[in-house]
């Protein structure tokens, strides 16, 4: 069953085609890698399907429901949450106020709120920092709490924006660890990852982009033996 379908959408900025015909579609309760190369268009697809960016052409359809033209709030309120890639954490709140803020757009009341955001800080493992100012934490930790922050408002479908840049191995490991978790709930992802053994390995399907538009699409398997992808992305990654 599709959760979220993207149908030949572009996005012009004057005459350039950051993302132009793109088609794919995301089945619930997958883990779908998008990839490709500095550029290629990546995030400004995330932009377009959660509202940042209306499509220039095409259409974006979640749960069934045409998207395409809401705006962010509008989106996640539908349940659609996402990440960004430089973190955007509220500096001057502590971590759980962070979350109780995100967790308000489905709570009945504070109360709720709090319970909300409690049970996201221990399935994170943050709860040790929820005192803690966010803008003093350390990047691994941040980058943990912009994944609480998105979870806190329940989504269905969560776009994740380079969670694991600039992480060291035992973060990434539990980032890994966190990412099956969410999946585990029933939680629909849909990652952008340069990381090619991260995204290799907690894939169900990978959509590969190189100058706006798609090169490829398929299993992990078939995707690290697509001669256009390896010439593209992994040659580029692997010779880095």
């Amino acid at each position: 069953m599709s959760l979220l379908q993207v149908k030949k959408v572009s996005r012009f900025f004057g005459g350039l085609a950051a993302v132009k015909d793109v088609s794919f579609e995301i089945r619930k309760g997958e883990i779908l890698g998008l990839i490709g190369p500095n550029g290629a268009g990546k995030t400004t697809l995330f932009n377009v399907v959660n509202g940042f960016y209306a499509p220039s052409r095409g259409e974006v359809l979640f749960k069934g429901e045409r998207i395409s033209g809401l705006k962010p709030h509008q989106i996640c309120q539908r349940g659609m949450a996402r990440t960004f890639q430089v973190v955007k954490p509220l500096q001057r709140m502590s971590v759980l106020d962070n979350v109780i803020a995100s967790a308000f757009l489905r709570a009945k009341d504070r109360k709720h709120a709090d319970e909300i955001a409690l049970e996201t800080l221990a399935f994170t493992g943050l709860t040790a920092d929820r005192d803690v100012i966010s803008k003093g934490l350390p990047l691994g930790k941040r980058k943990r709490l912009e994944i609480a922050r998105a979870l806190a408002t329940q989504p269905k479908l969560l776009l994740l924006d380079e969670s694991f840049a600039g992480l060291n191995p035992s973060e990434l490991d539990e980032s890994i660890g966190i990412i099956r978790k969410i999946k585990e709930r029933g939680v629909t992802i849909m990652i952008i990852e340069h990381h090619m053994k991260v995204i290799m390995s907690i894939s169900d399907r990978i959509v590969v982009l190189s100058y706006g538009e798609k090169l490829a699409e398929g299993t992990p398997a078939e995707i690290g033996r697509n001669p256009q992808v390896i010439e593209a992305y992994l040659g580029e990654a692997q010779s880095a």
